[in-house]
């Protein structure tokens, strides 16, 4: 039997070992009695245990941990664990969040025997069918001999693809001996077939050197794959004019000369939307043409002038050209566009200091000012993260100057994820605020993670913006009793759950207020602050308020 430091090596330690090896230093979970084995080699282990006060919000703390650190894992027990942590992995599968999802499970023995034990449903496999459909690999780990090589396979199919991934771990194999782990081999990549690549660039080199006003159009799978330098040393080297969306915000320096903005279709402002649509040539790289980021399907591009790189192929025109990956196309752009300038062809804004803001004490707070606030108190430090609703209907206008300072859920658009997600961002990046800009609505679905942060003593600021109720469904449609919530106390929160000794609530009413609280917030960086942000029925952002006129034109 194989020994490491006078350890044997179990299948609990090989699955830890090759988490570490991921990059994974924090799991996030909820104990049950199917998984406490494994929780005992957890704690013993050099990864940290953060446990969550349920297991949908270990998902999205997990989810937020994985986008800033590479990959994140969460551990939960049998189909009442597992089945409420599925809406996570759904909306990191639709994201493409590489998140490892590990359930303790029945006794293979007792699986054998077909036993009806608790947390059973159906059948013993109705929970690996129920996430082979969210994940890109899952594995029931029934043999000690095989296992390894299932923990290792679809380990490295979660990181490689970006995808979430699942293993259930029985409660009897938790100390199952296994072989040690062997040293990795060399990391996979996803394949480039080299001929296609070489003739889609012989094409879209032709067009990009011809065109008289291209423009780099950056999506989200920049973000997700970590392409965000090479893309940056491409547009620099070219001198492309770009700009990004809202699911791809700050993926490139938004300060930089070549900037033009955001581009959201018809939400666009009027000069970023014209430069992007009037393109000869848009290089779209990484993009998702999904309804948020198109503004509802507002934009007006001309396919016949664009050349499309993502999800692992290049369209040109007519022409596709299948197992291209994205990083190896900017690569060889790099070296077949010819560089010349295009500044004048398409100017752009230059980038503005912040104005700074000058409150009125005594004003009521209005949306408007809320957010003219918020963007010159955000700073390099802190790390937004912006909930569904009008949150990230504001967020374009916020000046966001790090690639990883900002984090939206704009996809899957799950209200309640950013909460425990900056959770997860904490233990990722802890020399970083989190800072979380939701809704009461929001809020009151994964409220209790607020002691979760309180107790690992996470110093998040959470922005509350209390308008009663569920705002962005008031503008999307006829109001109705539906959208009604109960009013709750959210400054005595903190309070509540900490005694007040490591969190601070404050209700902020006016702009006075409103500068009290961010300025106590900035100055005890050690402390959680929740701060209410009271505003009149219905005010809200620009931004929302187009996105309710849009959705009733449908």
């Amino acid at each position: 039997m194989a020994e490491n430091n006078g350890l044997t090596c179990t299948l609990s330690r090989y699955l830890l070992h090759r988490l570490q090896e991921a990059g994974i230093r924090h799991l996030f979970g909820v104990p049950g009695d199917y998984v406490l084995d494994f929780l005992d080699e957890v704690i013993a282990s050099p990864i940290k245990w953060v446990g969550t006060c349920n297991e949908l919000n270990a998902g999205y703390a997990a989810d937020g941990y994985a986008r800033l650190n590479g990959a994140g894992a969460a551990v939960v027990t049998y189909c009442v664990g597992g089945l409420s942590i599925l809406n996570a992995v759904a909306g990191a599968y639709a994201e493409r969040v590489p998140l490892i999802v590990i359930s303790g499970a029945p006794p293979a023995r007792r699986r054998e025997a077909g036993a009806l034990v608790h947390h059973l449903v159906s059948d013993y496999y109705l929970q690996l069918d129920i996430f082979k459909k969210v994940t890109i690999d899952a594995a029931i780990l029934t043999n000690p001999e095989t296992a390894p090589d299932e923990i290792d396979r679809v380990i490295r199919n979660g990181i490689l693809h970006k995808l979430p991934v699942y293993l259930e771990l029985p409660a009897d194999m938790a100390h199952a001996p296994c072989r040690q782990p062997a040293p990795l081999t060399q990391a996979v990549t996803l394949h480039t077939d080299e001929e296609s690549l070489k003739r889609c660039l012989q094409e879209a080199v032709e067009l990009l050197n011809g065109a008289g006003n291209p423009i780099v159009l950056v999506g989200v799978e920049v973000l997700r794959f970590g392409l965000g330098s090479s893309l940056l040393q491409l547009v620099e080297g070219l001198e492309f004019p770009f700009a990004t969306m809202l699911s791809s915000k700050s993926v490139l320096p938004e300060l930089h000369p070549q900037f033009i903005g955001i581009y959201q279709g018809g939400w666009s402002r009027a000069t970023v939307r014209q430069q992007v649509e009037s393109s000869d040539c848009l290089l779209s790289m990484g993009v998702w043409m999904t309804d948020f980021d198109t503004g509802m399907f507002s934009d007006h591009l001309d396919n016949r002038r664009m050349i499309v790189a993502s999800n692992g192929q290049v369209r040109i025109g007519d022409h596709s050209y299948r197992d291209v990956q994205l990083g190896d196309f900017i690569r060889g752009l790099m070296t077949g566009v010819r560089p010349r300038s295009y500044m004048s062809s398409h100017p752009v804004e230059s980038y503005h200091a912040k104005v700074p803001f000058i409150p009125e004490k005594s004003r009521k707070l209005t949306a408007l000012r809320l957010y003219e606030r918020l963007n010159t108190f955000l700073d390099d430090r802190m790390i937004l993260l912006a909930e569904p609703g009008d949150a990230f209907c504001a967020a374009p206008d916020f000046h966001i100057e790090e690639a990883e300072n900002f984090i939206v859920q704009a996809f899957y658009t799950s209200i309640g994820y950013c909460t425990p997600a900056a959770l997860g961002v904490a233990c990722a990046r802890p020399g970083k605020r989190p800072v979380v800009l939701t809704g009461d609505g929001a809020f009151q679905m994964t409220a209790q993670e607020l002691s979760t942060l309180i107790r690992q003593r996470c110093p998040a600021i959470i922005l509350l913006i209390n308008n009663d109720g569920y705002l962005v469904e008031r503008l999307l449609h006829k109001d109705g009793p539906y959208n009604d919530i109960q009013m709750w106390n959210y400054a005595d929160l903190p309070a509540a759950l900490s005694g007040g000794t490591q969190a601070v609530g404050i209700r902020v009413t006016t702009e006075g207020e409103l500068e009290h609280a961010l300025t106590s917030a900035a100055a005890e960086q050690d402390k959680l602050f929740l701060i209410e942000l009271c505003l009149p029925d219905r005010d809200c952002s620009v931004g929302l308020k187009r996105l309710g006129d849009s959705f009733m034109k449908k």
